[in-house]
């Protein structure tokens, strides 16, 4: 097992990519504490799964961009697990589509917050813990080229998260690296709520690979990032979009 011995934090863990890197990092031997903010469910079912195949992990509920509820997530996995050597900062939306010129300034310091800031915290936290280890963040296509209609909040943070992944590569190394995803089109509960089905039903004509992504194909690139696979990469922001976008 690639993660044996080893212990991760997954935010955003109880549905879609979240939910599938928390699995995924378990089965390669990692405890695993299961960061949520509504999917309660989803992230309590995991726990079970993983504790019934004899893993260890746990699922606590918690608002990312608030630093009491940051801490409380860190603490509880350094008492329970002893350390911290691997950081998902998957916790992130784009909360609702809306052009700048009609957007308040509630909803831009909240996708901020949820987006950037969140990141930006749980690394803070996690560093007085992390002696080696690996960095993993969510970034988004959107990042990349601007995103869709309504989306500029949503794309400048996750651009934003892109720039601090290099930076942090250059400023944690050599022992902690941190990469970041770049997913397209990928199946989740984020498109069913943001995107049409005919946008959908388009990207998989025009894609090169003819589908949308499944949440599995995000959790096998992070756990690579997540592992000495990746040894000689850090400071990377991996486009995962079927061939859509190239960078």
């Amino acid at each position: 097992m690639k993660l044996a011995g080893q212990s991760a934090i997954v935010t955003g863990g109880g549905r879609d990519i979240g939910l599938a890197v928390a699995k995924k990092l378990a089965a390669e031997g990692a405890a695993v504490a299961i960061n949520y903010f509504s999917s309660g469910a989803g992230a309590d079912a995991a726990v079970a799964e993983i504790t019934g195949n004899g893993g260890k992990a746990f699922a606590m509920q918690g608002d990312l961009t608030k630093q009491g509820d940051v801490d409380a997530l860190v603490g509880k996995t350094v008492a329970d697990f002893g350390g911290i050597n691997v950081l998902v900062n998957n916790a992130g939306g784009l909360v609702e589509r809306k052009k700048i010129a009609e957007m308040s300034d509630d909803l831009w310091d909240t996708v901020m917050d949820l987006n950037l800031t969140s990141t930006f915290r749980m690394t803070r936290a996690c560093l007085a813990h992390m002696t080696k280890g690996a960095i993993v963040n969510l970034a988004s296509q959107a990042g990349r080229d601007g995103g869709g209609p309504g989306a500029v909040a949503y794309a400048t943070s996750k651009g934003a998260v892109m720039t601090m992944t290099r930076g942090l590569a250059k400023e944690l190394g050599p022992d902690i690296r941190v990469n970041a995803l770049c997913p397209g089109m990928i199946d989740t509960d984020f498109h069913n709520v943001h995107t049409p089905d005919a946008g959908r039903r388009g990207f998989e004509a025009n894609a090169p690979l003819k589908r949308q992504g499944h949440t599995d194909d995000t959790a096998n690139l992070v756990l690579f990032l997540a592992t000495n696979d990746s040894a000689f990469m850090t400071g990377t922001n991996i486009d995962i979009n079927g061939g859509m976008l190239f960078s």
